[in-house]
C-alpha cells in the first residue's frame, strides 16, 4: 500500500479562490486523486479538494514559516 502524506480530508466552510495551475501539475492532482480514494476505499476525489490540504500540510511542516509565525506572534501589538 502506498503511504501518502494525505489521508483525511477536512470538512469545513470554503473560500472561493481562482488560480490556474501548469498542466503537469493539475495531470499530477487528478493522479493524486485516483491513487488516494483507491487507498481509502472511496470513489475518485476530484483533485480541487485536494489543494487546501496539500497547501496545509506544506505550511504545516514548513520549519522557517512556524519559526517565522511563532516569531510574529511573539512581538508586542502596538
Amino acid at each position: 500500500m502506498t503511504k501518502l502524506k494525505l489521508t483525511d480530508l477536512a470538512e469545513d466552510k470554503p473560500i472561493r479562490l481562482t488560480i490556474e495551475l501548469p498542466a503537469a501539475v493539475h495531470r499530477d492532482l487528478v493522479a493524486y486523486a485516483g491513487i488516494l480514494g483507491a487507498a481509502s476505499g472511496k470513489s475518485a476525489i476530484a483533485p480541487e479538494k485536494l489543494i487546501a490540504p496539500m497547501i496545509t500540510r506544506f505550511m504545516a511542516t514548513d520549519r522557517a514559516f512556524g519559526k517565522a509565525r511563532r516569531g510574529r506572534q511573539a512581538e508586542p501589538s502596538v
